[in-house]
């Protein structure tokens, strides 16, 4: 086991600046994943959602909306038919998101992906599928409404849950829950001490 440590690990020399890099590199992950908090994604809480300034206008929407009673955003926009796939969704438009926002490329007027079509368009039909059933559209999906057959549920239903939202002026004034500071509680108190002791 000696021999192999030895191997993977970097020569004496080299052992504390390496140490030092690894903690930092480890560090710096630990507090991106912290401050962006990552673990909310694992959650179905809308206010996840929020954690990106751009999504106001959506959540404020879909909070005046009847589906606030019955639906969150993961409810419509995120695949349920099995775990693996649920997860994996969530991981890859996470990234894509992320990745968007941190580059600060975001578009003025959010677009849905036709991934995202297909997976609420699933799940219109899920929730709803005593209706659709009766009105007998189970047969269209996002895929195929991309080829050209059928509607797809929101082209007649518009405003559901989202109203008119089509960019951030949308809705100026809606109030939304304010994201909690990444900032400990002792370091506020001690910052603020520290600065009432200042003046």
């Amino acid at each position: 086991m000696k021999k192999i440590i030895n191997f993977i690990g970097p020569p004496d020399n080299w052992r504390l600046p390496a140490i030092i890099l690894t903690g930092t590199i480890v560090g710096i992950i630990i507090l991106l994943v912290y401050s962006s908090r990552a673990h909310s994604y694992l959650s179905d809480n809308p206010e996840t959602c929020i954690n990106c300034h751009v999504m106001y206008p959506q959540y404020a929407t879909w909070m005046h909306s009847s589906h606030r009673e019955k639906a969150t955003c993961n409810d419509c926009h995120v695949p349920h038919d099995n775990v693996f796939r649920t997860y994996f969704f969530k991981a890859k438009d996470g990234l894509r998101h992320a990745t968007i926002f941190t580059a600060r490329a975001e578009p003025q007027v959010i677009q849905i992906k036709q991934a995202g079509i297909n997976v609420v368009q699933e799940n219109c039909i899920r929730c709803h599928k005593g209706l659709v059933d009766f009105v007998n559209i189970v047969q269209v999906t996002g895929e195929n409404h991309e080829e050209g057959v059928g509607f797809r549920c929101w082209d007649c239903h518009r405003e559901t849950p989202h109203g008119t939202v089509n960019s951030l002026a949308a809705t100026p004034y809606s109030l939304v829950p304010r994201m909690k500071s990444i900032v400990p509680d002792w370091m506020q108190r001690f910052v603020n001490d520290n600065t009432d002791e200042a003046k």
